[in-house]
């Protein structure tokens, strides 16, 4: 199906059963704990030997040698593969011959054998006995050491260009009557989701199937074939289900790579699961960023010139954080410039993690706006809303298809209590605690991406969705199944949905927000393709048919499905892809977010106390979904401003706190009561659903607000993330 033209009616819009805040269909398998996680495949590989991963014990050299003799004769050992006999490996999309080292370290835990026995136990004791020299060389781990050799990295699709210009920046900035000029640190951040990285293996002869956890089942079917050598028709990839991602399953990870060569060489089914100290330091991770922002304005607020430049590091061959592409879209202002520039840095892999870009560059832009509006004595919601813009302000007559920015703050502003915010830093107190109230906007882009999806009705009247979206704890099963009952007019317990195999149509996948839009619209697509059949066959005129209650209607005439389908059922396959519409509109998300925060006068301890999130995203599928999403977002963001940083061994180039007892994230204590409030929105220009993405949105601009309301409370700016005691302590007001 093209979907060219926007949407004015169509089967969704009787909102039956789409917008309504269903419960998880899979909720029971997950709550008996029936649900089988990659690890738990137990019933597709009885006899499944166990491979242990020996990561990499120097950022950057070469193996000397590596000993293997004492490993090979421990108890229960079937087999050892290292890059001696794992034999040539291809470069896939996202450099996968780099997943397994060999002579080149590249980083350090970057994998460099693989252990494979009986047991886990005996796998795990085996591996301390493989014995590896190196070669040690020096490396480059301090992003502001490697800030002045910067360069500006290559376009992509994702990215864009690393720099863009509108109007005369450099010229409009030194005049205008009012400026700011400010550079703000964001730290290295770990994905943290509790399951880890796990595959089970298993060869057929030439044809391998990998059951894993991972985002995006197509891009790692593709990225397998070509490291391994071997027919993407021979690789069959299952993910049904994920113990969350937030970006860090994106890509073939060393896990299946190495499951896979390990059960070649085992001549059986192999599991591997990264340990959790491996997983920090061989996988991805947020990367740190350097920004800086510069903002001019009139006396009355206006925003006449408008920078923002980032720096981020990464391996040779990767990709920068763009902190800065929000910035071209958020805030009006004729004079503009957005620059990125990479380093070239030692440390692991530098990639997407939920809202990559947005998260890191609202974390800054929106204390820039803060400081900017305090400069100008103006309230920070007015502000933003006196900045706000319904056109896109690099190209000028190409508008947003729906904007509610101004919307989300003045209605987040009425609820939260806005009104009752003393502009004035460290008046507040309650007892020994300090008291402040902190705004930030939130944008995400809406990305339109081709999705497919298969969709079967049996004489039972049961409707069978089949796609290889995978569900990362998002609520897909769900929305998915709402869309196809709501599109075949049945119940939602007439609806079963299979995803994350390989075998099935391939979807959109889930990363960047798309998920739910894109899957969505491409299992509507089929279901529209299963009506015409079903019109068909029932000699009706597919135009002016009414599916209801699990029947077809045309005129007087009536059938049940479960009829129409006989004996041998009918099939409906089709995708949707978008046109240009994209590059006619602007299509983006926005929200507003608003926290209270008490901080502790002679501590600084902080404490959340209050937040309300107001998210402008077309369309909301399930409201409840919905809200967990944006509510596990916003704690995100909570730990994004207080307490979530890799530190980083400048000497030895790894991330010391590698594990989640060091590397902290937020618990129950930390987060208080939260309330998320969806405006009433659809958005026909983005799909037949009229919906946007919600999931990432949630995170953008959370630390910017906490920061905010920490300045509120303290009259502390704090501009270098996390927020930590020791930033705050000498400039706490005087404890009376």
């Amino acid at each position: 199906m093209k979907f060219d033209t926007p949407a004015t009616t169509n089967p969704i819009d009787q909102l039956k059963v789409i917008g309504k805040p269903t419960d998880r269909v899979e909720g029971p398998l997950k709550t008996t704990g029936t649900a089988p996680y990659a690890y738990e495949r137990h019933d597709v590989a009885p006899d499944a030997a166990y491979g242990y991963v020996v990561g990499a014990g120097i950022a950057k050299g070469r193996i000397a040698s590596m000993d293997l003799a004492a490993a090979r004769a421990a108890p229960g050992v079937i087999t050892i593969v290292t890059a001696r006999n794992a034999g040539k490996l291809g470069k896939g999309n996202f450099n996968t011959a780099k997943l397994l080292a060999g002579p080149q370290v590249d980083h350090y835990h970057q994998a460099v054998a693989l252990v494979v026995a009986r047991s886990i136990e005996e796998a795990r004791a085996a591996a301390q006995l493989v014995k590896v020299t190196y070669e040690r060389t020096p490396g480059k781990f301090d992003l502001q050491a490697e800030k002045a050799g910067a360069k500006m990295p290559k376009p992509t699709a994702f990215a864009g260009p690393p720099q863009s210009k509108v109007g005369d920046f450099e010229g409009t900035f030194p005049t205008a009557p009012v400026q700011l000029d400010a550079s703000y640190t964001t730290p290295d951040q770990s994905h943290a989701m509790m399951e880890p990285h796990a595959t089970v293996a298993a060869w057929k002869g030439d044809k391998l199937t990998v059951w894993t956890s991972n985002q995006m089942v197509a891009w790692s079917v593709g990225d397998l074939a070509k490291t391994l050598g071997i027919p993407k028709a021979n690789v069959r990839l299952v993910s049904p289900f994920i113990g969350g991602g937030f970006g860090g399953k994106l890509f073939l990870r060393a896990d299946v790579l190495l499951a896979s060569l390990g059960a070649r060489a085992a001549k059986r089914p192999v599991k591997v699961a990264l340990q959790r100290p491996v997983m920090i330091n061989n996988t991805t991770h947020r990367p740190a960023t350097i920004q800086r922002v510069r903002i001019g304005t009139t006396r009355d607020g206006k925003i006449t010139a408008i920078a923002h430049e980032g720096w981020s590091g990464n391996l040779p061959d990767g990709s920068a954080e763009t902190a800065v592409n929000q910035t071209r879209l958020l805030y009006a202002g004729a004079n503009r410039l957005t620059t990125t520039r990479l380093a070239v840095l030692d440390l692991p892999e530098g990639n997407a993690m939920r809202a990559p870009g947005e998260a890191p560059g609202l974390m800054v832009l929106e204390i820039a706006m803060d400081e900017m509006a305090e400069k100008l004595g103006m309230d920070p919601v007015e502000f933003r809303i006196a900045n706000d813009t319904q056109m896109d302000p690099e190209k000028p007559g190409r508008p947003f298809s729906q904007r509610k920015l101004v919307e989300c703050l003045r209605t987040g502003a009425d609820r939260f209590g806005w009104n009752k915010r003393n502009a004035k830093p460290a008046q507040v107190r309650d007892g020994r605690w300090l008291v402040g109230m902190g705004v930030a906007a939130a944008f995400r882009n809406n990305l339109l991406t081709k999705s497919a999806a298969r969709v079967r009705l049996d004489n039972r009247g049961m409707v069978t969705v089949e796609t290889d979206m995978t569900d990362i704890g998002t609520g897909s099963y769900t929305i998915i199944a709402q869309t196809a009952a709501e599109t075949m007019g049945v119940p939602l317990a007439k609806v079963f949905v299979r995803l994350g195999d390989s075998a099935f149509p391939v979807s959109c996948g889930s990363g960047g927000q798309w998920g739910g839009n894109n899957s969505t619209s491409g299992v509507y697509a089929a279901c529209m393709k299963l009506r015409e059949a079903i019109a068909k066959k029932a000699g009706m005129p597919a135009a002016d048919v009414e599916f209801a209650d699990g029947m077809v209607r045309s005129g007087e005439r009536s059938m049940p499905l479960a009829e129409v389908a006989g004996s041998d059922g009918l099939v409906g396959e089709d995708f949707i892809e978008y046109g240009d519409l994209d590059k006619k509109y602007q299509q983006s998300t926005f929200g507003a977010h608003f926290v209270e925060v008490a901080v502790d006068a002679a501590t600084g301890e902080v404490r959340v106390r209050r937040m309300l999130a107001v998210c402008a995203a077309g369309r909301i599928l399930n409201p409840k979904a919905a809200r967990s999403q944006v509510i596990g977002a916003m704690t995100m963001g909570v730990g994004a401003a207080l307490m979530e940083e890799l530190a980083v061994d400048k000497r030895r180039g790894f991330f010391v706190n590698h594990d989640l007892a060091s590397y902290e994230v937020p618990v129950h204590a930390d987060i208080p009561h939260q309330d998320v409030i969806f405006l009433d929105e659809t958005d026909p220009i983005s799909s037949p659903m009229k919906a946007k993405g919600v999931g990432e949105l949630g995170i953008c601009g959370v630390g910017a607000a906490v920061a905010n309301a920490i300045y509120n409370a303290t009259g502390v700016r704090v501009r270098d993330y996390p927020i930590t005691l020791d930033k705050l302590l000498a400039g706490l007001p005087a404890v009376a």
